[in-house]
């Protein structure tokens, strides 16, 4: 999945609904000029998107592209509740781009999405000044966790707790020899194990993890113009400058020197 669309994202909120449909509650037939994402929480609806026929339930998340024909209905024996924002979803450059995401996904119940579409909800009620900016920037953060669970094949948009508290320990001593068994230990896991578990949450092995922690931290210290080659090395956990190239040139495809002419 292209996780520079995400990236590169500009995006609006131009409506927001906590939606408890109704026996009656419909769409018309018609052409949105926007991007529709709905989280459905509770119950079931029928919508028919570009000619087909969907039947969504509780955990679906439905992504329709600006553009899309789309009308819906509800199911009236299983009421559908659901969350629902529609918007402009633009690159930097000013261009509609269309979500790396599946039309109809299931997504399962997450609680830390629920809670931040309640913020969004809190705000968009109270339209305080700046109100817009805030419902933006949580809009991106529960972008951000749908494409964690899509990209990842996995209902859990939450990492485990001990997974997480690595995470938060890599990042603060990425210069320091960390190591798998270092890791397990702090968190009472067998070796093994850990391993085997911090792949399965990050999609990276440790020692991946760590390598593109390091070489990211690298090229930003080289980029800013202070520092030389040795020094960054040292800076990002490598007591051996010439390996510290080796590795440099091995994930970026120039050697650490030349950082400043790509």
């Amino acid at each position: 999945m292209n996780s520079e669309i995400l990236n590169s994202i500009v995006l609006t909120v131009d409506y927001f609904s906590h939606r408890i449909c109704t026996p009656s509650w419909s769409i018309e037939q018609g052409i949105t000029d926007f991007v529709d994402i709905t989280y459905v929480i509770n119950g079931h609806a029928e919508y028919i998107i570009n000619g087909k026929k969907h039947l969504v339930s509780s955990g679906d998340l439905i992504t329709i592209p600006a553009g899309s024909y789309r009308s819906a209905v509800s199911c009236p024996d299983s009421l559908m509740e659901c969350y629902c924002i529609n918007g402009a979803l633009r690159n930097i450059d000013g261009e509609d781009i269309t979500l790396p995401f599946p039309l109809i996904h299931n997504i399962g119940m997450q609680k830390d999405i629920i809670d931040l579409y309640s913020e969004i909800k809190l705000t968009w009620q109270l339209r305080s000044p700046g109100y817009l900016l805030k419902v933006r920037s949580i809009y991106m953060m529960i972008l951000y966790h749908y494409f964690y669970i899509i990209n990842n094949h996995n209902e859990a948009s939450q990492l485990d707790k001990r997974i997480q508290k690595t995470l938060h320990y890599i990042s603060n001593h990425y210069n320091e020899a960390l190591t798998v068994q270092l890791m397990a230990n702090m968190v009472n896991l067998s070796d093994m194990y850990f391993g085997w578990l911090f792949k399965r949450e990050t999609g990276m092995t440790f020692h991946s993890f760590l390598t593109s922690i390091r070489m990211n931290r690298a090229k930003e210290l080289l980029s800013s113009g202070e520092y030389k080659v040795n020094e960054v090395g040292y800076l990002c956990g490598f007591s051996d400058v010439f390996y510290f190239s080796r590795v440099f040139k091995e994930y970026y495809g120039y050697a650490p020197s030349n950082v400043l002419e790509v």
